[in-house]
This record gives structure tokens, sequence and C-alpha cells, in this order.
């Protein structure tokens, strides 16, 4: 985990503003928005990918209309922290959407969220159509979560560590 690139985008993205989690699949992507003060991401919205411009388009209007600062965006490593193609596409996706919403973002390892959440809602004892209804923007508010738990933890360390700096 890159925690150089998480302190820069929390100071690069607007504080007070919200942030929203993106989980890109192939055939949705799967979205979750943070609370003004950061430290709650709640499920927002799966989106049915057409194609890329119309897909872009409406994650703009819902970065407009919630006021986003900042895009958290879910990064598919192989399980040995490796990149293949799926982070490629992820990586073409943010690199192509830059112009149409130029929002800061930081890539976070998305490694076994789909599991975790799925594994959630079986528990949960959700039905298969249900599942698929609600899996893409949950996995997007545990991604979200974890990138705000990690901003939390780096902001209470730094502070910690000035404390120190300052007494003595």
């Amino acid at each position: 985990m890159n925690f150089d690139a998480i302190r820069a985008f929390a100071a690069e993205s607007r504080g007070g503003a919200r942030l929203i989690g993106i989980d890109l699949g192939t055939k949705t992507i799967g979205l979750a928005l943070s609370d003004l003060g950061r430290q709650i991401a709640t499920p927002l919205e799966t989106i049915r990918r057409v194609k890329f411009t119309p897909d872009a388009q409406r994650l703009a209007t819902l970065c407009r209309q919630h006021a986003v600062g900042g895009l958290v965006v879910g990064l598919p490593l192989n399980m040995d922290g490796s990149e293949g193609p799926r982070v490629q596409s992820t990586r073409a996706f943010m690199r192509n959407l830059a112009p149409i919403l130029p929002l800061p973002h930081v890539f976070f390892d998305e490694r076994l969220s789909t599991a975790v959440v799925t594994r959630a809602l079986i528990e949960a004892d959700a039905s298969r159509a249900r599942r698929g209804e609600l899996v893409d923007k949950l996995a997007a508010a545990y991604i979200l979560q974890g990138c705000l738990d990690v901003m939390r933890n780096l902001a209470d360390a730094d502070a910690d560590t000035e404390d120190d700096f300052l007494s003595d």
C-alpha cells in the first residue's frame, strides 16, 4: 500500500468534500459515497456499463450532484500483488476520465473485496438476484471504507508524530 499516495490524495482532495469509491468491473461500475467527515462509506449506485462516454458522464453527474472532492478507485491487483490486464484497463479508464472529471484520485487495493461482500450477503441469506443487485456498490463501499480508515490512521499517526516533535 502506498501511504505517500494516500497522504497526497488526502491533502489534494478538497477537505470537507465527499469522496466516491469506485469498483470498476467489465459489466458494471459500483459506486459508494463518503459522508462529509470522511468517516463512513455508504453504497450509492451501480452503473450498468454501456460505453465509456455515457458511463463517464453518469459518474461526473453524480460527482457534481454530491459535491465530490476526490475518487478512490479499486485497483484489482493479482493475489501476489502483481498487475495484470484488469489493472491496466482500470488505469486506462482513469486516464480517459481525467479530462471529463478533473478530480484527484487514488488507487486502493481491492483484492478480495467482492469475495468479502458476497460472503456477507450469503450469510445474510440474500437471494442470488439480490446479491447481483448489491454486490458492486457494496464492494465499492468496502474499498472506500478501507481507504477512509487508512486516511484517518495516517492523520492520527502524523498528529502524534507532530505532538512528539513539539513536546521535545
